[in-house]
């Protein structure tokens, strides 16, 4: 892992997801979350303000990246709620089968470099009964944008630790076996629009 892997992008990954338009769309989706929660795509521990304490059980924190672990560790110890991590890739969960009440991806399908074996994971590990809380941002509705998401996701995603531009969030969790619930899709403001449609609500294991 090179220099800018290790020091730089965590870093800029932590301030860019901390924005307060993301921040908002995190308030839409995290606070839904209860009992046993997964959370995919931990990172640097920006959803924890977010979660309902009187809800939530305990958080199984899923984070590969060292050091967006360490980035967490201040939020983790000042939350004071139960955080267990997990430090592998959503393709490799260790959990039981349906034994998650909820999962929570927040910006983090579009990193997974193979997105349908983590989601088969989720859907394997949720309950019956359970729901999938996320917000993603992904492939534009509009040919012209989606013609610069194309041509622009090879350079973004070396500089952004992975991140594609051009995932069909809605159409992805779907064909993972996930009946969506409640969806809302859109360009959030501030952004630029080649980056900033997202998809967010939740799903359920069908």
């Amino acid at each position: 892992m090179s220099f800018y892997e290790r020091r730089i992008l965590p870093l800029l990954v932590n301030c860019v997801c901390g924005s307060p338009v993301i921040e908002h769309q995190r308030r839409l989706v995290v606070p839904q979350a209860t009992g046993r929660v997964l959370e995919i795509g931990f990172g640097s521990g920006l959803n924890l303000e977010h979660y309902d304490r009187t809800r939530v059980e305990w958080i199984w924190a899923l984070e590969p990246s060292a050091s967006m672990r360490t980035l967490a560790a201040p939020r983790v110890a000042r939350s004071g709620l139960d955080v267990r991590p997990l430090d592998m890739r959503g393709e490799d969960l260790p959990l039981p089968d349906k034994s998650v009440d909820s999962v929570v991806m927040t910006y983090t399908l579009c990193t997974i470099p193979d997105a349908t074996a983590a989601m088969k994971q989720v859907r394997r590990v949720l309950r019956p009964g359970g729901k999938l809380h996320f917000c993603e941002h992904g492939a534009a509705p509009d040919a012209g944008v989606r013609r610069w998401q194309d041509r622009l996701d090879p350079l973004w995603t070396r500089l952004a630790g992975g991140c594609h531009l051009n995932r069909p969030m809605a159409s992805l969790i779907a064909s993972s076996g996930f009946r969506l619930d409640d969806v809302q899709m859109a360009y959030l403001p501030g952004t630029p629009r080649f980056a900033g449609y997202n998809t967010w609500g939740a799903a359920s294991p069908g």
